[in-house]
This record gives C-alpha cells, structure tokens and sequence, in this order.
C-alpha cells in the first residue's frame, strides 16, 4: 500500500454540538497538523468520541465548520469524507474471513476485483496477518482482531485515520505491544491520525501532541512534555500524572487566586528545621526504583518519591519530616 502523496491537516472552528439540554462540545477549536499521530485525552463523558464522530461525519453540530485539508467537510456524509474510522468494538462480521472482513469495504466502493484483491493483500500484509485471511474473527486473539480493523480501515486508503479507544478490550501487555505497532504503521504510511483515550500512558508514548478534554472543552494543547511539565490549569495537571496541589489553607503563602502545583519526584525529604512545608508521614510504598512518602501538609497530604538506596534511611509512618522543593519546580496556577 503507498503513502499518501500528501498528509492532510485537519481544522476544527466554532465547534458547539448539543444533545437536547445537554451542551456536549462548547466552542471547540483546534488544529491536527498533516501526518501528526495526535490525541483526545480526557475522563469519560468529555465528549472526545463525540468530537471524533463529529470529524467522521457520525454527529452532526449545531455550529461551526470541520476542515480536511481546507474542505469544509461537514454537511458531507460519512462516506463522502475520505475518512477511515476503527471503533471500538471492533465492529467485525463474524460470519465472514478476515480477508472478506478488510475487503467489504472496497466491495461497497464497487471497485474492481483485481483493485480489491491487491489492498486487501497489502493490507493484511502491513499488519502482519497475512497468513490468516482464510481465518474467521472468532479464531482470533483480541489484539490480532484489531488488526483486522485497522486492515480494513487502511485499505480503503484514507486521507485521515480516526481511531476510537482501539485498545480498550486488549489486556494490559497486548496493549504495549499493539499500541506501539498502530505507531509504527501509522509513521509507515504518513496518515493523519486522532486517537482517543482516556488512558494517559498511552496518549504519552505514541502521540505527537494532545488535546486534554473536560465537560466538552479543550483545557490545553501540547506534546506530551509540554503538558506535563508546564499544565496550564488544576485539571491537566492532575490528570496527566500525579501532582501536588497546595493552597493557603495548607500552612502555606500562595499568590491571591493560585495554587502550589509540583510533581511527587520533584520534592525531597529533609530534616523539619528551616523547612517551609513540614509534616508527619502518614504512608509509605515500596516501588522498587523509588519509595513513595504520603506526608500530611496543613489540611492536604501529598505525595513525595525518592530514588531507593540499598541500606539507605528510610522514614516510617509517624516521623515529622521536611519537604524541600527547589523554586524552578513550583508553578503557580489559577485555583
């Protein structure tokens, strides 16, 4: 299967879809490059599948545009758009073999035998089932199903790849595994490609850049290190990894409307003299590269990693310790 002669950027404005009361997607913008592997992370009900049917041509909104490669796609239908959809079922036909499963497709598209036989055969071969047209999908692993919906996805050649929590109904090991073959092929074959998901690990390890979702809105856009060492609000901070979130109730001297944002590997332990932040331990976990400390602050408890050291100190539930945190890693965000 060739790559596309052009990657395609996609363009979203004004964006306001409502299902009766409730006000799905608000004023949404945004920007996907050509060929970036780009994703919608967010907590269930942000409305990220929403956002991506909307791309694909499955919803409809009530105001502004969806651009692929400067069209304005949307009073098209669905199968006018050029754009390859992989839900999250699977959605495969159990009656039929994998290579009837990737050709439907193309069959409906009434292309010619000879086309057809030839996407289907590059497909599977890209994705490495080759050898199991003749299979039915119930004689399939979870992980090999997907790649059967990728398979058909691709062979209908695509401008753009929208993938629908494609990993959900894998264990966590295939996870790994497939996740870094979707980015593999999807670098093969240049697509513009938006995959959504409320799995953080693996926004943070294939994708290019992120869009982090909450009741509808986009809170920030970034890549992956941009999001999380410099989050822009209390939400995306929180959500991408864990944070520390202190305020003036904590004991502690806060700008007027802010909060005192830090990552639990960027504090340490020290004694309680002279120590700003101080408090009692009151958990500890063993994680083998690290030792995770919960020390109570004023009114909050945080969290503190520090590397372990074979025969090291360690501090035990009870003891009053100091949490020293170096300016360069405090960020200050609105409350």
């Amino acid at each position: 299967m060739s790559k596309p002669a052009k990657a395609v950027g996609i363009e979203i404005a004004g964006i306001n879809l409502s299902y009766g009361a409730t006000h799905v997607l608000k004023n949404v913008d945004l920007t996907v490059r050509p060929g970036e592997f780009f994703a919608f992370l967010g907590p269930s009900g942000c409305g990220k599948t929403t956002l991506l049917r909307l791309i694909a041509g499955f919803a409809q909104a009530q105001t502004g545009q969806v651009l692929l490669d400067g069209q304005d796609v949307a009073p098209l239908p669905p199968w006018k758009r050029d754009v390859g959809m992989v839900f999250q079922s699977y959605a495969l036909w159990p009656h039929m073999t994998v290579a009837k499963n990737v050709a439907f497709g193309l069959e409906e598209r009434r292309l010619p035998r000879a086309e057809i036989d030839r996407r289907v055969a590059e497909a599977l071969d890209l994705v490495g089932l080759a050898a199991f047209a003749g299979r039915r999908p119930a004689q399939l692993s979870g992980g090999q199903q997907q790649r059967v919906a990728v398979a058909r996805t691709i062979a209908i050649e695509p401008k753009v790849l929208l993938l629908d929590e494609p990993l959900s109904n894998l264990d966590a090991k295939m996870r790994v595994s497939v996740r870094r073959e979707l980015r593999a092929l999807q670098q093969r074959l240049g697509l513009t490609t938006i995959f959504v998901t409320h799995d953080q690990e693996e926004a943070n390890t294939i994708c290019d850049r992120i869009a982090v979702m909450d009741a509808g809105t986009i809170r920030q856009v970034g890549t992956p290190m941009e999001l999380y060492e410099s989050p822009a609000n209390l939400f995306v901070a929180s959500f991408l990894g864990s944070a520390n979130i202190l305020g003036d109730g904590d004991g502690i001297s806060v700008p007027a409307g802010k909060r005192l944002v830090f990552r639990p590997q960027h504090a340490t332990l020290s004694s309680v003299a002279g120590a700003t932040l101080r408090g009692p331990v009151t958990h500890r976990e063993f994680l083998g590269a690290t030792v995770r400390y919960s020390v109570r602050i004023g009114g909050s408890e945080i969290l503190v990693e520090v590397p372990f050291q074979s025969g090291g100190e360690l501090r035990t539930v009870g003891d009053m310790v100091g949490v020293a945190l170096p300016p360069e890693r405090m960020l200050f965000l609105p409350a």
